[in-house]
């Protein structure tokens, strides 16, 4: 099999922590994809794989919010180790695979990518996987889970220490973003959303045009001067065939749903950087929601039924 993404060099960068999480387990993340055959699956594509091993950042104090944020010291701690570990890597010319971890991590990630971006002249995509919109703020989160604020954070939006990971604020722009199975928004977020214009493909949506149409528009635009970054929440799929997640919400994207996902990105031959994020070895079952993730990293990267040409 040949690879079908921007970059055959990939880097695996384990960010074993839950400090942004309110359930924990999601610290046993990279572990877990490594059991479940991440290296082995990736070499299988004839690319260069490189585990950079697990970044060491501070341990999960299982705290209550203050000022309406958990564990912000932490996070913005980890946030910081991987930043620089994502740019280096993307300096170096590889494709950075993150494993959460928890999505709070998304801040550090993506910080770098559109650092790297701005860097390099491009244009920044971002495909969002998500049940969640990961949009709430310290003044709107019912929690004060940072994995729930990300986007908001990304966007300038969230505590200063955290929009400034990267040295740029905001780190990118709301446009930049395409929200896809999203089912679970929180009031404050859903009139944010609007007045950010971040362009959102909800379940709703999804069962009214379905998933090719939906994937259709948020790869529209795409040019050989995208960086394509995939952010992959695994709770964006159903629970019945992912349940190895703190956040389940039911009624999300079927197994082909998630595969044509996958596949459509693989056509484009631009994903330059991902994120696996949220999952939860210690609420799964027998590990297959990371074999399942494992799987459509695999589709992300060419695997298919067919060898298909594109005009």
């Amino acid at each position: 099999m040949t690879a079908t993404v921007q970059n055959s060099r990939i880097s695996l960068i384990g960010a074993p922590t839950d400090v942004g999480a309110g359930t924990r387990g999601a610290s046993m993340g990279p572990e877990a994809l490594r059991v479940a055959g991440i290296t082995q699956a990736l070499a299988a594509f004839g690319v260069d794989v490189k585990d950079c091993g697990n970044l060491a950042g501070p341990t999960n104090p299982d705290q209550p919010a203050v000022d309406g944020l958990r564990h912000l010291a932490e996070v913005h701690a980890w946030n910081s180790l991987l930043h620089e570990a994502v740019y280096a890597e993307l300096k170096a010319d590889r494709l950075p695979i993150m494993l959460g971890g928890d999505h709070c991590l998304a801040i550090g990630s993506i910080s770098a990518v559109a650092r790297h971006a701005r860097e390099q002249g491009k244009t920044l995509r971002v495909l969002w996987f998500d049940a969640h919109a990961d949009l709430n703020t310290a003044t709107m989160t019912p929690s004060g889970n940072i994995h729930g604020m990300p986007v908001a954070c990304l966007c300038g939006h969230g505590p200063q220490p955290l929009n400034e990971i990267g040295g740029h604020v905001p780190a990118m722009q709301p446009g930049a973003f395409r929200q896809i199975g999203i089912r679970s928004v929180d009031e404050g977020e859903k009139l944010f959303l609007r007045q950010l214009g971040i362009e959102v493909f909800d379940m709703r949506y999804i069962d009214e045009h379905g998933m090719r149409a939906v994937m259709e528009k948020a790869l529209a635009g795409l040019d050989a001067n995208t960086h394509l970054h995939v952010s992959l929440d695994v709770d964006f799929l159903d629970p019945e065939i992912a349940p190895g997640v703190g956040t389940t919400v039911r009624g999300g994207p079927t197994y082909r749903e998630a595969q044509l996902c996958m596949e459509m990105i693989a056509d484009t031959g631009l994903m330059a950087s991902l994120d696996i994020v949220e999952l939860n070895p210690a609420l799964d079952h027998k590990n297959q929601t990371a074999e399942l993730a494992v799987d459509l990293i695999e589709s992300l990267f060419g695997k298919s039924t067919l060898c298909r040409i594109h005009a």
